[in-house]
């Protein structure tokens, strides 16, 4: 009986430190569910998991161009303006599948900070979807507040879509996952925050994991490459 009230003890006290430091880092953070401050607050445990049962966290271009232009792309945002690739030549394109309920989803911090450093040369694009473990439920207007008050996201975000294989897939992820059209990759998001990174002639280069930061050395040295 003792060893259950211990047990039950411990418990308690683990319980009581991790609401505590959960809600201690999101002091400043609006609107969020305690599952969303939970998983914002265990994000670096997360990642370090993560990055290290991935087996292929990186995909390089080996010089392919795409068969099927880039620039022939565009998309609605959020906002209900719409955005034509062709405005994008001479920057390097970071296109991300997002999503507020997710594990990744502090990744929009990252992305924002990113986004920042290197505004000169770099566009980032977010492509909200509820393909993964429903994991975003809202519509636009939700998700671009959850984004600005909770991250600071001030990059682009499309209107919410399906980014996985399939015949509602958003386009400019069929192009990104279809080598007929890219030039060399089929992969698809394997969860939310997949990372895609086409360069300043059109060209994608790179497929970056969820588990992969985006402020890591990987992302970091593809965007400053020539």
């Amino acid at each position: 009986m003792r060893k259950l009230k211990r047990f039950l003890v411990v418990i308690a006290v683990i319980i009581t430190v991790v609401i505590l430091y959960t809600e201690a880092v999101n002091l400043k953070t609006t609107n969020m569910t305690f599952r969303q401050k939970l998983l914002k607050a265990f994000y670096p445990a997360l990642m370090w998991v993560s990055r290290g049962s991935s087996k292929h966290p990186v995909l390089t271009n080996n010089k392919s161009k795409p068969v099927v232009p880039f620039y022939s792309l565009s998309i609605g945002l959020n906002n209900g303006n719409q955005l034509n690739f062709e405005t994008l030549k001479g920057k390097k394109v970071l296109l991300v599948n997002t999503a507020s309920d997710c594990g990744y989803t502090n990744q929009y911090y990252d992305l924002q900070k990113l986004s920042e450093a290197y505004k000169d040369k770099l566009l980032v694009i977010g492509f909200p979807a509820n393909d993964f473990k429903d994991q975003e439920k809202g519509n636009d207007a939700e998700i671009a507040e959850f984004c600005k008050i909770n991250f600071g996201v001030t990059f682009p975000l499309a209107a919410k879509s399906t980014v996985i294989k399939g015949t509602a897939q958003n386009v400019v992820f069929n192009w990104l996952s279809d080598a007929a059209k890219n030039g060399w990759n089929n992969t698809a998001p394997s969860w939310n925050f997949s990372k895609y990174l086409v360069n300043e002639e059109g060209i994608l280069t790179n497929y970056f994991e969820p588990a992969i930061s985006p402020l890591s050395q990987e992302v970091t040295t593809a965007i400053a490459e020539k």
